[in-house]
This record gives C-alpha cells, sequence and structure tokens, in this order.
C-alpha cells in the first residue's frame, strides 16, 4: 500500500508549478529588489487551449510578512490582495509556430513550449513596495513570500466555465519564503 503511495505522488505532481529560486534584497532606499525562477508544467486541457490560440495569463504575487507593521498596513491598503503583482502573458503564434511571453508591453519569443515555460515567473531585480517603505539599515528583520498563479478570469468565458469545473485548469505554486541576500 505504501509503494503505491509513493508511486502515485510523482504523477500528482507533474502538473503544476513549484518555486525554483526566490531571492531579495534590500535596496539603500528602502526598496525590495525580488528576483524569482519557476518551473511550471502544463495539463493538457491547459496545452490544447494554448495550442487553439488561448492566452494563458499568469500573477506573480508578492506579500510581505515582516516587519509585521508595515504588512499589516499593507494588508489594510490594499484590502488583502498581494503587496505587489506582475502579470505574465503566454501565447502561441501558429504563423511562425513560436510562443510569446509578454510582460506588460515587453514581449519576448521563443522556439519551443520549455523554453517558453522557462520565462513564466522569472524575473531579475523586480523592485517591489515603494521606496522607503523599509528601513535599509535592518535587513534581517525583512521576510516575504512569493507565488505564481495562472489567472482563469483572464480566459474568455467558455474556458472559464471549464475552469471551474476542472482541477486541471486550476494551476498555482505554493506560497514560498524569500530569501535574504546581503547587499552587494
Amino acid at each position: 500500500m505504501l509503494w503505491l503511495l509513493v508511486c502515485a505522488v510523482p504523477t500528482a505532481q507533474a502538473d503544476g508549478i513549484l518555486a525554483r529560486r526566490a531571492d531579495a534584497e534590500l535596496t539603500q532606499d528602502g526598496q525590495l529588489s525580488l528576483s524569482t525562477r519557476f518551473q511550471t508544467k502544463l495539463s493538457s486541457s491547459l496545452n490544447d487551449a494554448l495550442a487553439q490560440g488561448v492566452t494563458l495569463t499568469f500573477r506573480l504575487e508578492f506579500e510581505l510578512t515582516r516587519p509585521r507593521s508595515t504588512a499589516y498596513y499593507l494588508n489594510l491598503k490594499e484590502w488583502f490582495e498581494p503587496h505587489a503583482s506582475l502579470t505574465f502573458k503566454l501565447s502561441y503564434q501558429s504563423l511562425t509556430s513560436r510562443y510569446r511571453v509578454t510582460i506588460g508591453s515587453f514581449s519576448n519569443y521563443y522556439r519551443s513550449l520549455s523554453e517558453a515555460m522557462g520565462a513564466l515567473g522569472s524575473i531579475q531585480d523586480w523592485r517591489v513596495l515603494q521606496s522607503g517603505a523599509l528601513d535599509p539599515r535592518n535587513p534581517g528583520s525583512v521576510a516575504g513570500r512569493v507565488r505564481l498563479v495562472l489567472d482563469i478570469s483572464e480566459l474568455p468565458k467558455p474556458f472559464q466555465l471549464n475552469a471551474l469545473g476542472s482541477g486541471e485548469w486550476s494551476l498555482s505554486s505554493n506560497w514560498t519564503s524569500i530569501t535574504m541576500k546581503e547587499a552587494s
């Protein structure tokens, strides 16, 4: 029985998002510079939707957890929404047989789905929070967490209905604590 459970775990976790890196550095002006990397695997339903021209929207979310007073203030200010978020859009261009990942107005094209998936949630030196939000002299007191999630609300309406009834359309990483690096 135990052997069956051990064998079933890798297949159950085959589709999903796994955090590979979540580092942060406190800047001199009191901002947090965040660098992340995620490993993402799409389910067959999401692969099919992507091949049919559906754009998949992912949100990289950041929440400050310490210092408590600042985190509490941000929770009230943002009505318990993430303290910062960044949108990644993944689409397939059938005419060129390439995948496109868009972050804001910046787009990059990839020859394979695996290359494009590597770009989802990968960011370097993303400045979260406003200048002066944190004390730059005390980086040890800062903590936060990040996650990457498929934003089902951005799907076309028929696909949203499919997503509500199926676990294959629910794609999210767990909240991952950031690792504070020393300022260089």
